[in-house]
């Protein structure tokens, strides 16, 4: 997919997020001075719109510093705006990139059920087939009925092979086999699917432990990556998930995904802000190529209706 192309499917999949930016912007700073009340209605609409207390509080601060004369119009806000949020977003700004040396690179994807996990992992694969990488896809989610079923079809639809068991099965029995075989036959990246109930803490902390386990016997290096796929149209409730599942998984990267179906992708700053975790890709829409390295600037720009 070309950057055109990419850029304007994020714009329109953010357009909901811009628009509630924009309409909470509207009337502020409207040619008149940045004054310690305009200030604190500018930091009230970043907050309503999902970027968190934190990030409003530092933009609030970086607006109050700068130096725009006797007035600012609506549209030089939005573009200092897009400019302090860019700032937040470019130190996490991280491509999953495939460096693990042996092979394969092991990727943990884990999030609650609803997220589209599922969805994302055929979407890794897809981008990594891009780039020419070998990809194996392992199906740890057996707790879920039908879960290994939807993600055997979304490797078929991304052209790459599958290590199943039945459902109810060990899933560290799964990641060994999907481990050897992905050793011998050379694959560059494998993807594992792991359970999202968080009911219980401690059997998912158990059942990643033991998945851990099974890795280090095999690679003192695996897993090589641990990403958290988040459902950004739970707003702010997703920032509780990053909290759960630091503690149970040890994430080490972020993937935003539903940023088209809602009004909510300022919690990708919130979240930014919050953690300093990787942001390794966004997504915005079902499509295979709707998931996308993330790019702070495009998203700032976008999310600010400035793009």
């Amino acid at each position: 997919m070309s950057e055109t192309s990419w850029s304007d499917r994020l714009l329109g999949g953010f357009r909901k997020t811009s628009d509630r930016l924009s309409e909470n912007l509207t009337g502020l700073a409207g040619g008149g001075k940045l004054d310690d009340a305009t200030l604190d209605d500018i930091e009230d609409a970043l907050i309503i719109s999902d970027l968190g207390p934190a990030a409003a509080g530092r933009i609030r601060a970086k607006l109050a510093e700068k130096q725009f004369g006797a007035a600012i119009n609506h549209e030089q806000l939005k573009e200092a705006v897009a400019e302090e949020i860019a700032e937040i977003l470019r130190p996490v700004a991280k491509p999953l990139e495939v460096t693990a040396f042996p092979r394969p690179q092991v990727i943990l994807v884990i999030g609650v059920n609803g997220s589209g996990k599922t969805t994302t992992i055929a979407k890794l694969a897809h981008l990594f087939t891009e780039d020419d990488y070998g990809v194996l896809l392992a199906a740890g989610d057996t707790f879920r009925a039908a879960a290994i079923g939807q993600l055997a079809t979304w490797a078929e639809r991304a052209g790459v092979d599958i290590v199943r068991g039945p459902e109810g099965g060990d899933p560290a029995s799964i990641v060994f086999d999907a481990v050897k075989q992905a050793t011998d036959t050379g694959i560059d990246a494998l993807v594992v699917d792991t359970a999202g109930r968080l009911q219980n803490k401690r059997e998912l902390m158990d059942e990643l432990d033991k998945i851990r386990r099974v890795l280090g016997r095999l690679n003192t290096e695996a897993p090589h990556d641990v990403v958290l796929v988040l459902d950004a149209t739970n707003g702010q409730n997703a920032l509780s998930q990053i909290d759960v599942f630091k503690e149970v998984a040890g994430v080490t990267g972020l993937i935003m995904t539903k940023l088209d179906g809602t009004a909510r992708g300022g919690v990708l700053v919130a979240a930014a802000e919050q953690y300093g975790l990787p942001i390794h890709a966004i997504g915005v829409g079902e499509k295979m190529e709707d998931l996308r390295p993330f790019d702070p600037d495009l998203v700032a720009r976008v999310i600010a209706g400035v793009a």
